[in-house]
């Protein structure tokens, strides 16, 4: 059964462990022929910073307003990202507060 796959990468770089880890899934996935795309949060253009916390809505730019339509596509996600000091890289963690 084919799937609308969406692979985010949440390393800034793609040229890291993170991102063959990401490709690999996305090869798999096409050799499956499920419908696939890629988001690498490096190579977006967003502030991550949530200026005033979640007292105001800040406005999404418009790489992010595709990341939602892309999220909203996808029947499955997967998260590719490394675990650093602890938890999740800030560009991710900022993409979580701004999208979701």
């Amino acid at each position: 059964m084919r799937k609308r796959v969406l692979v985010i990468l949440g390393h800034p770089s793609e040229a890291s462990l993170c991102g063959a880890i990401a490709d690999a899934y996305l090869k798999g996935a096409k050799a499956a022929e499920h419908d696939v795309r890629f988001l690498s949060l490096g190579k977006l253009n967003f502030d991550p910073i949530l200026r005033d916390g979640y007292n105001t809505i800040q406005a999404l730019e418009p790489d992010l307003i595709a990341a939602q339509e892309s999220i909203t596509w996808a029947e499955h996600l997967v998260f590719v990202y490394p675990i650093w000091w602890g938890s999740i890289p800030a560009i991710l963690k900022g993409f979580f507060d701004l999208e979701f």
